[in-house]
């Protein structure tokens, strides 16, 4: 039986929610009141998803995710919320969320989303184990699993989505890794709101790699871009 983390303060709700996803879902839900209950919980259990109502006390659902990607940089992350500002939107597909529903929602769609999720997780390990995670970039050494560029004995870790992105663009070196197929594979979905995202965690791997002239990304236009290595 998959397991589901729920943290939503609104005791009805989160009873609904535990409810319907216990039993027409067939999950075993775990369900918590605040952020910092929540994150004591998954410390202590492994965890298949996790809905994360934003507005909590103690510990708002933002910061909550961004403290479960410390741990978990795979965990799917479904952000529920009644807000619906684009600014909010960024934000949780930038922490690293998998997914966003507006409040009020139905459960049925809760639920749709939840069986998304975990599909695209379970088809995404498989092809993960087939990637190489280890890659020479002109005098970078860049280590997918431990999320680390080191050049002349200095070190930078880098987020999740910063090493994902980081290995797309590795394995297509020289070659154009086309917008949508980054989005997609690193986001799932190639929405407007993924691809601020993604802009700037490129600024930031443009960042990084400056200090080698042999190394550039490059935007190719109306295509995606490319990890030119001379």
């Amino acid at each position: 039986m998959q397991k589901i983390l729920l943290a939503e303060d609104d005791p009805n709700l989160g009873d609904i929610l535990k409810d319907y996803l216990e039993l027409k879902g067939k999950f075993d839900v775990t369900l918590c009141k605040d952020g910092d209950e929540a994150l004591r919980q998954f410390n202590k259990e492994k965890y298949d998803l996790c809905i994360l109502d934003v507005m909590m006390p103690r510990k708002d659902g933002f910061t909550l995710g961004k403290d479960i990607r410390r741990v978990d940089a795979d965990v799917p992350i479904i952000f529920a919320t009644a807000k619906g500002m684009m600014e909010d939107k960024t934000e949780a597909f930038g922490l690293g969320g998998d997914d966003y529903i507006t409040k009020p929602f139905r459960v049925e769609e809760l639920l749709l989303r939840i069986h998304a999720l975990l599909k695209r997780a379970s088809k995404d390990k498989q092809t993960e184990e087939e990637l190489p995670d280890k890659f020479q970039i002109g005098n970078y050494h860049f280590d997918y699993v431990a999320q680390q560029i080191s050049y002349n004995g200095h070190q930078q870790k880098l987020s999740t989505k910063e090493a994902e992105l980081l290995r797309l663009l590795c394995i297509k070196k020289n070659d154009v890794l086309t917008r949508e197929e980054a989005l997609l594979k690193i986001w799932h979905d190639d929405n407007y709101f993924n691809g601020r995202s993604m802009d700037v965690f490129l600024s930031k791997l443009r960042k990084y790699l400056r200090d080698d002239p042999k190394v550039e990304i490059v935007n190719v236009h109306g295509k995606g871009y490319k990890l030119l290595v001379s």
